[in-house]
């Protein structure tokens, strides 16, 4: 493990570090070629969600009678769920919630700057966002495979006696999904956003022809209806929210994906098309029910007239492929953004297009995704099974996104008491009202989003704390930078040509790998460059701004590179970029020492239990090797071993 150079690393050269970064660069293009984009990326989800989100309400694990008035009871619930929830907190307030332009729970927890004050309430809340992302995993790894099997099963619609195909079919799909990440979406993004612009407008017209069948269903619009439902229904009413939650997956992944349009564009295409495509079309299955009751169990497909079944099956599961797509990148994101704020150890990132930074592969991340999304669909067998798992990851981590959202308005935005107030506790009650509903699940699948939350919560909690106790007994080994510089001109230790690269985490230590090689060979190279690569709480850093070089004496030189959490570090291409600052470098004759440390578990009385301390030792050597992370030439590097007890 690359120890100097990884992990929560630079947290004094933080201090120093920039506190701003300029403004993103505002997007050029028409907004109809921007619109069009939008819908590919920000909304397959939430756009793929009728297909099941209404059968769970009268088809589901606890279904209620398809009646008049509970038909228009669930539409109005449908309804203003998407207005408060969707409409109102994300769109209106949470959009505003942002790092720079960038947002998800990571971006939050970065505004909440929980390096600055380490007080018990804040720490709190740092962990608590930890939480939220751990959660954001679960739905991850859910979201393909409730996906994809509810768009399959619309075969049994079509023709029942392929009832024996949807598995087969559904895991096909997945493993061809998963198969073609690693070329990246740049070469099918541009097919993504029309088609989803087809499938909406699909989804309008489909949702016309059923009103006609029963107009009086938009009546449902009076939150009258919604109290009815629950007055006639009393506490199974209340136990079909879980159902009705279903209708605001997705809500989470528009706000990470706020950093690529920005939220002015993603406000506009909600609200201007797929709001009204959404409610045209949960109205449109809600008028089927009323008139035919009997087509509950797939009123999404029986919308369809008999001859466009199969070419509604084949643009619903095009469409939640590209829902899937968007998850499933989203992922690798969220999971390199945990990695550089020091809450995941090192993955293999690949970078799939030489434009946009943000489309990266990550080999590790995608067949982990894989794996549970077919285990998952071989384990539950239906879509509705999957639903009752799935509200329980993504209501939690909505949850937390409503405290996290309160605690930046409050800090970073300079709301008012009472006003934050209103936000928090007027969404917190719908967040925590539907919550009380999905937990209600737990016996029936809720269970694995918690396991997979709580699992990545103890992965994370882990391998900040370990690593921070790693770096401090670092620390404790080696000796101020300036008595080292004397040290070497003291003792007049040898200088043989050439340059070495050394990396640390804290400026004013000497690097334990440069003590190690002076110490069992007595000798040095003439110019030695210690660097220092600092994660900034921010998503992106100018190049203008990431380097800062400073000429120390006796051939030293001190180089703190600074890179957003959303950028991935490229040392040989910043030591080119220094010729500019006065120092030329011939890239070719560079030698690159890491600090490879062999961590000895439970020899340190306070550090953490004896089993945190294993999984640690395990992640740590399982983790990337810098020589991959920093893009080092390996033929170039050599590591220098030490043995530290945590």
């Amino acid at each position: 493990m690359a120890t100097e150079s990884k992990g929560i690393q630079g947290r004094d050269a933080q201090k120093e570090a920039l506190k701003r970064a300029p403004p993103a660069t505002p997007h050029t293009q028409s907004f109809a070629v921007l619109a069009v984009a939008v819908l590919g990326v920000v909304y397959g989800d939430i756009g793929t969600s009728p297909i099941y989100a209404l059968r769970q309400c009268f088809a589901g694990k606890d279904p209620i009678l398809v009646t008049s008035g509970n038909v228009q009871g669930v539409l109005s619930l449908v309804f203003w769920t998407l207005i408060l929830v969707i409409s109102l907190k994300y769109m209106v307030y949470v959009l505003r919630a942002d790092n720079r332009g960038e947002g998800g729970t990571f971006a939050l927890l970065a505004l909440l700057r929980p390096d600055q004050d380490q007080r018990w309430l804040r720490r709190a809340l740092i962990l608590l966002g930890v939480m939220g992302a751990s959660m954001l995993y679960g739905g991850a790894m859910i979201t393909p495979a409730i996906s994809v099997l509810s768009a399959v099963e619309g075969l049994q619609v079509a023709a029942p006696n392929l009832h024996n195909y949807v598995i087969p079919i559904t895991v096909a799909i997945l493993i061809l999904l998963f198969a073609v990440q690693r070329h990246g979406t740049a070469t099918v993004g541009a097919i993504f956003g029309p088609l989803m612009l087809i499938w909406l407008a699909v989804l309008a017209a489909l949702g016309i022809h059923g009103i006609l069948q029963a107009p009086q269903v938009l009546l449902a619009i009076n939150p009258w209806y919604a109290i009815k439902f629950f007055l006639a229904n009393g506490f199974t009413g209340y136990l079909i929210l879980y159902a009705v939650f279903l209708v605001t997956t997705g809500g989470e992944a528009l706000y990470a994906d706020l950093g690529h349009f920005g939220r002015h564009p993603i406000r506009k295409v909600w609200f201007a098309f797929v709001l009204p495509a959404l409610l045209i079309n949960y109205f449109g299955q809600g008028a089927l029910l009323i008139a035919a009751p009997s087509k509950s169990v797939h009123p999404f497909f029986h919308l369809a007239p008999s001859w466009g079944v199969y070419p509604l099956i084949i643009l619903a599961t095009a469409a939640t492929c590209i829902a899937s797509q968007a998850v499933i990148t989203g992922t690798y994101s969220l999971t390199r953004q945990a990695v550089q704020l020091g809450l995941l150890p090192g993955l293999t990132v690949e970078q799939t297009s030489a434009d946009a930074r943000g489309q990266v592969y990550m080999p590790a991340v995608n067949w982990l995704l894989m794996t549970a999304a077919i285990g998952l669909v071989l384990a539950f067998r239906t879509s509705g099974n999957l639903a009752a798992a799935y509200g329980v990851a993504v209501n939690s981590a909505m949850a937390i996104t409503t405290v996290l959202t309160f605690n930046v308005a409050r800090e970073r935005r300079g709301w008012t008491l009472p006003a934050a107030f209103a936000f928090l506790l007027g969404f917190l009650a719908i967040d925590l009202g539907f919550l009380g509903s999905n937990l209600f699940k737990i016996p029936d699948g809720g269970w694995l989003p918690l396991v997979i939350g709580v699992t990545l919560f103890t992965v994370m909690t882990t391998w900040r704390k370990g690593a921070g106790l790693l770096a401090e007994q670092i620390a404790n080994t080696t000796s101020n930078l300036e008595t080292f510089i004397g040290r070497v001109t003291a003792e007049r230790i040898s200088r043989v040509p050439g340059t070495a690269v050394f990396f640390t985490g804290r400026l004013e230590q000497t690097p334990p790998s440069l003590q190690q090689l002076v110490r069992h060979t007595g000798v040095l190279f003439k110019r030695v460059i210690l660097v220092t690569v600092v994660i900034e709480p921010l998503p992106t850093i100018n190049r203008e701004e990431r380097i800062e070089l400073n000429k120390l004496e006796h051939g030293f030189y001190r180089l703190v590179l600074r890179y957003g959490f959303m950028q991935g570090p490229n040392i040989p291409s910043e030591l080119a970029a220094c010729e500019e600052l006065g120092l030329k470098l011939d890239l070719n004759q560079i030698h690159y020492f890491i600090g490879h440390v062999d961590l000895l578990p439970g020899r340190k009385r306070e550090g953490m239990a004896r089993w945190r301390d294993r999984l640690f030792v395990w992640m740590a050597r399982n983790t990337q090797d810098a020589t991959a992370a920093y893009h080092i030439p390996a033929a170039q590097t050599m590591k220098v071993g030490l043995q530290v007890g945590i």
